[in-house]
């Protein structure tokens, strides 16, 4: 794997490049520096060899802090991360929530199994099959299908996507307004979901999940489109009622969507 840091529109992993966004390049954090050695350390568990292209001054600071890294000292994750900066009103990833989000018609198998489960999981099939699959436009690995994946509770990347497999294509700024359609968010607090026995920190994302992530036990709050309610009322399980909301979408567009739902969740007690 090639790590590329610079000053790109996001941190992104795409076809064997880790693309590392800095927030103020050239200067990088211990937190950008911890999550480039997460990816290194991540890549390297799962037999890819890792190598840097940077500043020599980048290079030298991750050098310097590596000793701190290897000897297990961890920084907290800021309130704020700047690396994209797409969203109108927030300007950043707000790190206080992650979440997960799937089309309705995974959503009912989901409600049904009590869990995310990692895609391999789900669909019974081997990571093989799964990475040879022309949805899978980054080339991921196949240790990446053992994963649940989750996006800062804030990101509308988790819908962009759903359109996107939905639609069979990149989605137009038409696709993501006024022809939007929301799939179903799981919102998890970053500070519970961190202690999973089964959370992986790779660099790229806020975390993910081995296997498989029981609702029962961690979510923090669902969000199901309410034109969508007369679907998916009758599959949620008794023990997730009250973790469960319907919100219209009366927005216009994916980002205000975004907002909307994520400050929900925030506010929800």
């Amino acid at each position: 794997m090639l790590i590329k840091i610079g000053d790109f529109d996001c941190t992104e992993c795409w076809d064997g490049v880790f693309y590392k966004k800095l927030s103020s390049y050239p200067d990088i954090s211990k937190w950008e520096i911890q999550t480039i050695l997460d990816f290194e350390r991540y890549e390297r568990d799962n037999g890819r060899d890792c190598q840097i292209e940077a500043d020599i001054k980048i290079i030298n600071a991750i050098d310097d802090y590596r000793k701190l890294y290897d000897f297990g000292q961890r920084v907290a994750v800021p309130d704020k991360i700047t690396e994209c900066v797409a969203c109108p009103k927030y300007k950043g990833c707000m790190t206080d929530f992650v979440c997960h989000t799937t089309p309705i018609e995974n959503a009912i198998s989901i409600f049904e199994c009590g869990a995310l489960r990692a895609p391999t999981k789900w669909r019974g099939v081997p990571a093989s099959v799964l990475k040879a699959e022309s949805r899978n436009a980054a080339n991921d690995p196949e240790d990446y299908f053992d994963y649940v994946m989750f996006a800062w509770g804030n990101c509308q990347a988790g819908d962009r996507l759903v359109m996107e497999r939905k639609l069979k294509h990149f989605p137009t700024d038409e696709d993501l307004s006024e022809n939007f359609t929301p799939g179903v968010r799981f919102f998890f607090k970053y500070d519970k979901i961190v202690k999973h026995p089964n959370a992986t920190f790779e660099g790229v994302l806020p975390l993910k999940v081995k296997d498989e992530v029981v609702l029962s036990d961690w979510v923090h709050t669902i969000i199901i489109p309410l034109d969508k309610r007369n679907i998916l009322e009758s599959c949620i399980p008794a023990n997730l009622k009250d973790r469960v909301f319907y919100i219209e979408n009366d927005c216009a567009d994916i980002w205000a969507w975004s907002e909307k739902v994520y400050e929900f969740a925030k506010n929800h007690k």
